[in-house]
This record gives structure tokens, sequence and C-alpha cells, in this order.
């Protein structure tokens, strides 16, 4: 069996089951997602620090127009007093998904990973603004992420398209899809899919420390099973350690709507990494690959243990970014900072190890963010005379996993 004998059904509409998932920030990019719709699947792009990702993508300024508004307050402590401008925050949105979409060809769909960690020093408000610009640019669909978005569909539900665009959440346990299924029932709505998320994804993890314990393939099986007593038929999309095609089909033989695939794509041409970072996740050893805790968001990350963000002590850029901090104004990384600066006055590079100013890291790809089997990316492309790795076009990365079989992974030409 190959991926390509199944199809993932959307009512009457049918793709081909591969969803590439949602990286931040603008590791997805639309140029990613755009290949992925092309070729008849899911794509995702992310609405991570999308005024950042506006500036780099179409010359505007909001992140210099929200440090110059905040810059009195750059030596400050307290954050409390820098806010996003939500006229700007819709603007961003709406440029980086409206772009997408009026570029979309093919019989796939655009997607965009939304993450309620995203917290921006106005949780409700800021994420209001950014679920609503996306419906209003005429995404295909929102895909909760980081976070439990339990009041998520509230916020949403006078929008015009509330039921018409494709609508799903992201959980990694079957207690986390009830509790978001409690609170979607006043809104008389539910998920039109959940990508169930395993212990081997890339980036922040849905587990604790013990990540290790869990697999993804009973997770799957529990929540299949929970949702066939309730008689809920809500498509399920397995995410996290499914690095071939025979990985795949695994699942959908076993009921999956589909997959989502993240890790192969970081070293596509489309991805919006710089090359010389891909280079490092093709060069990766299995050991380098490691779990903390560094991000202020609270939880687990899975990362290259090289990733030169990794007890860097930067000024925290709060005034510029702050997509971390809280309704109070506050971020952990800004705690572990100020106490560093506190015990080594004078020192002109600080370093702290056990947070990161994780916006300025991943806005600069300084934190590499990567899912477990990266180590494996190497088996998956040539290695060139200069002794670097072959990127890949996402197109073949799609079709390998869609008509690979008996785990082969096909090199390119």
């Amino acid at each position: 069996m190959r991926v390509d004998d199944f199809r993932l059904m959307f009512g009457n509409r049918e793709f081909v089951p591969i969803v590439i998932g949602g990286m931040g920030v603008d590791i997805s990019t639309a140029g990613l997602a755009l290949e992925a719709a092309r070729l008849g699947g899911i794509g995702h792009i992310s609405d991570a620090m999308v005024n950042t990702v506006a500036d780099r993508r179409f010359n505007t300024k909001f992140v210099k127009d929200k440090l110059k508004q905040f810059k009195f307050n750059v030596a400050n402590i307290d954050k409390s007093i820098v806010k996003f401008d939500l006229g700007q925050l819709a603007e961003a949105t709406k440029l980086h998904i409206g772009k997408t979409m009026e570029a979309k060809r093919g019989p796939g769909l655009i997607f965009v990973n939304c993450m309620e960690k995203l917290t921006m020093n106005a949780p409700r408000e800021t994420l209001a603004v950014r679920l609503k610009a996306a419906l209003d640019s005429g995404i295909d669909g929102i895909t909760l992420a980081a976070g439990l978005h339990l009041g998520s569909f509230s916020l949403i539900e006078d929008h015009p398209r509330f039921r018409d665009a494709f609508l799903g959440v992201i959980v990694s346990s079957l207690r986390a899809l009830q509790l978001f299924i409690r609170k979607t029932v006043r809104s008389n709505r539910l998920p039109d899919y959940v990508v169930v998320e395993g212990p081997l994804a890339g980036g922040h993890l849905g587990f604790g420390m013990d990540w290790a314990k869990y697999d993804l393939a009973t997770i799957v099986a529990e929540i299949k099973a929970w949702l066939h007593a309730e008689k809920l038929n809500i498509p399920l999309i397995p995410a996290g350690g499914i690095f071939t095609g025979s990985d795949a089909v695994s699942y959908l033989e076993n009921g999956a709507a589909a997959v989502q695939v993240a890790t192969r794509f970081t070293v596509a041409r489309e991805c919006g990494l710089p090359e010389d970072v891909q280079q490092e996740y093709f060069k990766a050893s299995e050991d380098q690959i490691e779990v903390n805790q560094i991000s202020p968001t609270g939880y687990p990350m899975r990362m290259l243990s090289k990733s030169p963000a990794i007890g860097d002590g930067i000024r925290p850029n709060c005034e510029a970014y702050g997509y971390l901090l809280d309704s109070h104004g506050s971020c952990s990384y800004i705690t572990s900072y100020n106490r560093e600066l506190e015990a080594n006055p004078g020192v002109k590079r600080l370093s702290v190890k056990d947070k990161t100013c994780l916006c300025t890291q991943m806005r600069n790809f300084n934190l590499w963010t990567c899912g477990h089997y990266t180590y494996r990316l190497k088996d998956t492309t040539r290695k060139l005379e200069d002794g670097s790795y072959q990127l890949l076009s996402a197109e073949h990365i799609f079709h390998d996993y869609q008509y690979s079989s008996d785990n082969k992974i096909a090199l390119p030409a």
C-alpha cells in the first residue's frame, strides 16, 4: 500500500492525505504551503510573529513602528505598557494570508497554524484579531495550536465564515480533546479535523519532560475509540515522527484520515530556513537532538543542541517584538535575564541558561527546532563533493511520501 491509495475526505471533497505542518516563524513559508496545495494536499503557513513576517515579505514597517512607539521603555523591567496595535496586527495578518491565497493554484488547501501561546500582552484581543483576519483573508482553514483553545471558537462564532472555513485543533491527549469539544458544544460547532501530535514532533511539545513514556499510535487509538463511542465522526490526523510513506500508511490503514508531516520539509528549497541552517539539520546526529525547557511558553521544546540561542543572554526585545508577553506584560525570559544581569554587573554578554528570548531567536533563525528524526535527513538526499548536502524540492518530498512503499526513500536525481 502507498499513501496514494488513500484520500482525505472533507465532505464530498477529496485530497491527497498529506498535510505539511505549520512551522513558525516563516519556516513553513507561503511557497511551501502553495506547493502542497498545488499537489493536491494541504499546506500550512504560520501566523507566529506575523508582523515580523510581513515586514520581511512585504517591506512593511510594523516592527519599526512598534519599537519607535515604545523605545522609551527598553531599559524598564516592567513591560506591561508594551501593546500591539490591533489595526496593524490585522493588516499584517491579511497581507500574509491574503497574498498567499491569491497565489494559490491546484486542488489542495491552505491552512494557517494559530498558536494560543502567542499571548502578546492581550491574549483574548490579539487572538481574536488574528483569527478573524485570517477568515477575512479567505484562508481555507485554521489549525488551533499551542494551547487548549477553550475559548477560541467563541471569539469567531459571529464571523460569516465560521461555519464555512475548516477549523481544527492540535491535541496531544484524549483529555485535551474532551475539554475542547466540551467548550465548542456551546457554539454548536465541532472541529472539522483533529491533529493528534505525538511526543516525537518538532518544536513545542504537548507533553512534560516525561514525553518519552508516550506513543503516538496509542494516543491516536485511544482518541479514535472515544470518538466512535461518542458517535463523533471527526477526521484524525496523526503527527510527529512520521518519516516515510510507509510510516504514514500504517496510520492510514488504521483509520487515520491523513498524516501531518514537517521535519523532512525543513530541508526543502521552499522552506524558510537559511541554507546554512538547513545544512546543520542534515549534519545533525541523534545525540545532538534534545528536549529542553528553555521556551518561555512553559512547554518543553525539541531542538538541535548546537542552536546558537541556547544560553544566549541577549536583552529582551519586547518593545520591538513581545509576542510572548502575558496579560500582565511578563515573560519568564525577562525574569531570567534580569536575574543574571543583577548577578553579573558589568558583564558585556550575559549567558542565560534556563530560558531563551524566543521572539528574537526565532526571528533570527538561531533556535533550531526540529523533529526527533532530524538525524535521518542525511539519508534522504545526496552528499555533494564539497561535503554539503543537496537540498530537495517540496514536490520531491511530497511525492516520496505519496508514492513510496516498503519504507524506501527516493533520493533526488
